[in-house]
């Protein structure tokens, strides 16, 4: 009997600490996300048709860090003021405090401009770096259960070197300059940014609002369970993850000099890599209980059916970003990506908070399913209805 708490309890103190770490994270999103502001597909689009222009590529991305940096400091006073006047996070305020390093990270690491220049393999070398950051680090200095402190500064610091070696490449090899961007520009940005940003802030309704509403619902045990098949999903969609941000640009550049030859493309992308998505998805629902295993250990034995229930994703979410993203906003249909967002993620908060205190990590996986499964179905409804031409082109090859 001895032996078996011996073992129980540091595996349950372990669920918990990674539940905290993950409901941290989790909730330092939410500043990322207006930190981002949509700038990773506005700006993304607008350097993508500018790029052969260094002087207007340099005032556009003077203008998307100037931005960023003042909402940076916005999202820091607010998180104080949240920090300090709830019990939930004031104690555990450092580790809230050092999350949010990921904020300052992501703002001086540029994606949309390397994005938008088409140098992908920059972004994944640079992405490569911080995780190697990070995993080394975790292996240097984690030593115990009660180091855990440090690995919210770990994964923070490897955000912030890696975005401060991503500027000075910017800098050094493309030659960008800072500049004090006009009122004017500094406008159009945000004009140009808000669809997508509103868009985002939904999108986080039915991803990151997840994990901290069943945080606030249940217990860091339950979090990290449904954490860790979540993570687990998102390294699968992680495989296709390059694909979109490789296509992006180009779909979006190749839109305004021909309609007809987008489409194609389109087309090809879907038939091509929506084969590999769908074959990845039934392999995660036939092998879970391998992969969970394998991966994340035998005490994780509750994240199978929760891993087996968000399976479909990767396929889901692949046809949601070919009939959003890379359709609807290179052809500028932006009230039809955001609604396509915003009215499901409505619904999905609606049910969240009676399904996350009813039905727990189970309840959340299968809502997250039905709200992605709603978002594709709305995107190829309207896209019928509305944009017959479009929805033509990528599905029959008729325009």
């Amino acid at each position: 009997m001895f032996r078996l708490s011996a073992i129980f309890c540091p595996l349950l103190l372990f669920l918990i600490l990674f539940g905290l770490i993950a409901f941290s994270q989790a909730f330092i999103y939410y500043f990322i996300l207006i930190t981002d502001y949509g700038f990773n597909l506005s700006a993304t689009r607008e350097i993508s048709i500018y790029r052969d222009s260094k002087e207007k590529i340099s005032e556009i991305f003077s203008s998307v860090m100037i931005i960023k940096i003042a909402l940076m400091f916005l999202s820091f006073l607010l998180l104080c003021s949240l920090v300090f006047s709830i019990s939930k996070f004031r104690n555990e305020w450092l580790v809230y405090l050092l999350t949010f390093g990921m904020v300052l990270g992501n703002v001086l690491f540029p994606v949309w401009f390397f994005q938008g220049i088409e140098r992908m393999g920059q972004i994944a070398r640079l992405n490569i770096l911080s995780k190697l950051i990070f995993t080394i680090s975790i292996f240097v200095f984690i030593r115990s259960q009660s180091d855990y402190i440090y690995i919210p500064l770990i994964n923070s610091l490897g955000f912030v070197i890696t975005g401060l070696i991503s500027i000075y490449i910017i800098v050094r090899k493309y030659g960008m300059k800072i500049k004090v961007p006009s009122l004017t520009q500094i406008k159009y940005e945000l004009k140009e940014g808000w669809y997508i940003f509103i868009s985002t802030v939904s999108i986080s309704f039915y991803t990151i609002s997840n994990i901290f509403i069943l945080g606030l619902f249940s217990n860091n045990t339950v979090v990290g369970y449904y954490s860790a098949a979540d993570k687990l999903i998102k390294a699968f969609q992680g495989l296709f993850y390059p694909v979109s941000q490789t296509i992006y640009p180009y779909i979006s550049k190749l839109a305004s000099e021909s309609k007809e030859q987008a489409l194609i493309f389109i087309r090809k992308i879907i038939k091509l890599v929506g084969g590999g998505a769908l074959l990845a998805s039934i392999a995660i629902f036939i092998f879970a209980t391998s992969i969970v295993n394998i991966m994340l250990g035998e005490q994780y034995h509750e994240s199978i059916l929760i891993l087996k229930i968000l399976a479909v994703l990767p396929f889901i979410i692949f046809l949601t970003n070919m009939f959003g993203a890379q359709l609807l906003l290179p052809f500028n249909i932006k009230k039809l990506f955001s609604l396509s967002i915003i009215i499901p993620s409505i619904l999905h908060i609606a049910l969240l908070l009676p399904i996350a205190h009813f039905y727990k990590e189970i309840g959340v996986a299968g809502l997250v399913v039905f709200t992605e499964l709603s978002i594709l179905i709305y995107r190829i409804t309207g896209l019928h209805l509305f944009h017959r031409d479009l929805f033509q082109g990528v599905c029959y090859g008729k325009r």
